[in-house]
């Protein structure tokens, strides 16, 4: 048996797969702030109630968790110093001197993680094809390290100028901090990030350093709790980039998981558009704290080299720490079913970004939530049922919302009750639409073309009234699509990404010397992957990063399998000049290329994942759970909505809206004009067509 357990801001998912018989077991509870392992203990506990001596059957355990991001975004991370190249002090104040609100003098910049009298140098110089200029003087270094242990310091991040090609001197910093204070945890960027651009690299190695201390005490925590609770098979930790990994690569390199949880419902989105041979996915993952989603083309969801993280203002570019880590290619709205509704300065209805998390949560949680949310609109919509929610274990105060949106909203806004709560879910949904259209059309996708695939608790949810406004064709809610996050474990791959820097023109490379460097990236990404326990063989995708000499950004080219040596370097400049073109409507024959980056992903085959198929056969009646008063935007009342029971319908089962299916862990809502149809695996594929027309 396999566990996935997705940590996430509002709830704790967990999804048991028994790849004998493909039984799919779930439970939800909410998150534990605290300590997240709480709700892990939890979640187990409770699955092994349904199966006896579940520790003990249990091969994996794969994990994604917000614990990295929260801890920068909280600023709850290590008392952090940073060695650096005397005169580089302050690249993490400087940055790219890029000013994200050019007009706005007030605007403001994250405060570094490490603060500047933490951040001190060391005389050295290495030049940028990685000969020494000046040797590294030990003696001075050991001082430099001796001051910030003084200081208290528990992690130490180095970063030195050019190490990319040339580590000496970073290594040699490691050797004498480890000699002089092992409890020092260390990151170097040479093992963190070997590669060109002094900020991006100094950004992402203190990052690592930060959170490294805090994310190796958590795995230790959690995998001797799951010991104590008789688990002896292995723990793995989604990566960002898409794939698994061990747990000791994790507490090693935290800053490659910091989108961990959110990443899990894309890998199996990405399963789902190559199983039923859909083109364009847009794959919409609504929990209780975020929304996030990714447009999936032909099977494959884009990765992109950075990110930032904790925004001082959420959605403007530049305005957060910059990290240099591969990521899946998502889009992150504050809306969630905990997104908290409030009377703006200027008067209007805002919805988000901030939200009620899991404590103290939406006021119908009843947990001491006072200020009105999503979820508390939903259910007053009638579209949740205060009675099933979570399956019944979780009651819903339905009268303790409406009381706080009738004071809190309607009345400041002096607008009726009504027109308040609709305003809430149909402006969640306003501001999902306006910037998923931007999300799909800047990767040459088409709105109008997209299958929505909902994932998350209050995904379902709001699945149907976000394809209304991008003008979709199709959603489709696969079965377990409240707790689709952690199911996604199941479908990516062991894999490890690695990337060096060797700046050198396309024509006169040395292409047996590039291939001596792939095949040495190889080998470290393989034994990666060995120390995590794989006895698979190991399969290696590589590319390239290239650009016009003189140019500030690469374009990255795939590159086929066989030696590097044995390519035509007019083979490579035609390929750049091809991606060139489809990125940016022309190119430049005659500007010369260089090489810039070198990238390899290491990765094992992915365990085949079979879906099991429906066994429920019987007529709608059976499945068919009643009518409930729901608020229809079409009539601007509440009309009878048919309500059906997921667990009881049947494949090639159809119905047409306005109906509502309920699970467990989510709700679907299908509006008037929509017609719904069941697969054999218990997918609902909703059709719009009508609805558009």
């Amino acid at each position: 048996m396999r566990l996935g357990c997705d940590i996430g801001g509002t709830f704790t998912d967990f999804v048991l797969l028994d790849d004998e018989t493909g039984q799919i077991l779930v439970y939800k509870c909410l998150t534990t702030p605290g300590d997240p392992s709480d709700a892990i203990e939890e979640g187990i506990r409770d699955l092994t109630l349904r199966v006896p001596d579940l520790p003990l059957k249990m091969r994996e355990v794969i994990h994604g968790t917000t614990l990295v991001i929260n801890a920068i975004i909280e600023r709850k991370g290590a008392r952090t110093g940073l060695i650096t190249t005397k005169g580089f002090r302050d690249v993490l104040e400087l940055g790219r001197e890029f000013r994200y609100a050019p007009y706005d003098i007030f605007s403001e910049y994250p405060e570094p993680l490490v603060p500047r009298w933490l951040r001190l140098e060391v005389d050295e110089r290495v030049r940028t094809d990685g000969r020494v200029l000046k040797a590294l003087d030990e003696t001075q270094a050991l001082e430099t390290i001796r001051k910030l242990a003084d200081e208290g310091v528990t992690s130490i991040a180095v970063c030195l100028l050019n190490s990319f090609e040339n580590p000496a001197h970073e290594l040699t910093l490691k050797e004498l901090i480890a000699k002089e204070f092992p409890e020092i945890s260390i990151s170097i960027s040479y093992e963190v990030l070997p590669q060109i651009r002094e900020y991006e690299r100094t950004s992402t190695t203190v990052t690592n350093a930060y959170v490294k201390p805090l994310t190796e005490s958590y795995l230790r925590k959690l995998f001797n709790r799951l010991n104590s609770l008789g688990f002896s098979g292995q723990l793995f930790i989604m990566l960002s980039s898409g794939g698994i990994t061990s747990v000791e690569t994790a507490a090693e390199f935290p800053v490659r998981i910091i989108e961990s949880g959110p990443t899990a419902a894309v890998i199996a989105g990405q399963f789902y558009s190559r199983l039923f041979d859909l083109p364009e996915m847009f794959c919409f993952d609504m929990g209780g704290t975020t929304a996030k989603s990714c447009l999936i083309q032909d099977g494959i969801a884009g990765v992109v080299p950075t990110f930032e993280v904790g925004r001082v203002q959420r959605f403007m570019k530049g305005s957060g720490l910059m990290i240099q880590v591969p990521v899946v290619d998502l889009m992150e709205v504050g809306a969630g079913g905990g997104s908290i509704a409030r009377v703006s300065r200027l008067g209007t209805l805002q919805v988000g970004p901030d939200s009620a998390g899991a404590d103290p949560g939406p006021i119908c949680y009843g947990l001491g939530g006072v200020e009105p949310t999503v979820t508390d609109a939903d259910l007053l919509l009638g579209y949740l049922d205060a009675e099933y929610f979570l399956g019944g274990d979780m009651k819903l105060d339905l009268e303790a919302a409406r009381k706080s949106i009738e004071t809190r909203l309607a009345e400041p806004l002096g607008v009726s009750y009504i027109q308040a709560v609709w305003g809430i879910h149909d402006l969640i949904n306003e501001t999902m639409a306006a910037a998923a259209k931007t999300h799909i059309a800047e990767r040459g996708g088409n709105p109008k073309q997209v299958t929505v695939a909902a994932f998350g608790g209050a995904g379902p949810v709001h699945a149907y009234g976000l394809a209304r406004k991008l003008g979709a064709p199709k959603v489709i809610v696969p079965p377990n699509a409240g707790v689709g996050s952690a199911l996604g474990f199941f479908t990516a791959p062991r894999a490890f990404d690695l990337v060096r820097s060797h700046k050198t023109p396309l024509v006169g490379a040395n292409f047996d010397e590039v291939e001596t460097l792939f095949r040495r990236m190889e080998s470290d990404g393989e034994r990666t992957l060995r120390t995590a326990g794989a006895t698979n063989k190991v399969s290696f995708v590589r590319s390239v990063e290239a650009r016009f000499i003189g140019q500030g950004y690469e374009t990255n080219l795939p590159l086929p399998d066989g030696s590097f040596a044995d390519l035509d370097p007019s083979d490579l400049r035609r390929q750049f000049d091809q991606a060139y073109e489809k990125l940016y409507g022309r190119t430049y024959p005659e500007i010369p290329v260089e090489f810039v980056n070198f990238r390899v992903r290491a990765s094992l085959p992915v365990q085949a994942l079979e879906l099991p198929r429906l066994k429920t056969r019987g007529s709608l009646n059976e499945a068919f759970k009643g009518e409930r008063l729901a608020y229809s935007d079409k009539t601007h009342d509440f009309i009878p909505f048919k309500v059906y029971d997921r667990y009881k319908l049947s494949p090639d089962a159809t119905f047409a809206g306005p109906s509502i299916v309920e699970e467990r862990e989510s709700t679907v809502i299908v509006g008037e004009g929509a017609t719904v149809r069941i697969d054999d695996y218990g997918f609902l594929w909703i059709d719009m067509k009508a609805e558009q027309s």
